[in-house]
């Protein structure tokens, strides 16, 4: 199936662009964020904690607009009408 991915901030200049069309066969989003580090190489260690248990520090994925901490979490079931977005950790003053 082919997943909508939309990136922000540095993620995105990670995968240079904003909005990618990424085929899987991922069925969580675990799996998609798994499935994205290994295809850009700029990801690597940005999405999933070491363990690949959680998000690395404050970064916010939604499936279709909703925080999959509010779901599932890593185990939140996507399919081909899913929307990802990955929202990296922003810290400022």
């Amino acid at each position: 199936m082919n997943v909508e991915c939309a990136f922000f901030g540095p993620f995105r200049d990670a995968v240079g662009r904003k909005t990618i069309h990424h085929e899987t066969d991922a069925e969580t989003v675990g799996e998609l964020l798994r499935e994205l580090e290994d295809a850009y190489p700029a990801l690597e260690g940005e999405l999933l904690d070491e363990d690949e248990t959680g998000l690395v520090g404050d970064t916010v994925v939604t499936a279709d607009e909703r925080n999959v901490t509010h779901i599932d979490g890593l185990e939140t079931e996507i399919d081909a009408a899913t929307v990802v977005r990955l929202v990296p950790s922003v810290y400022g003053g």
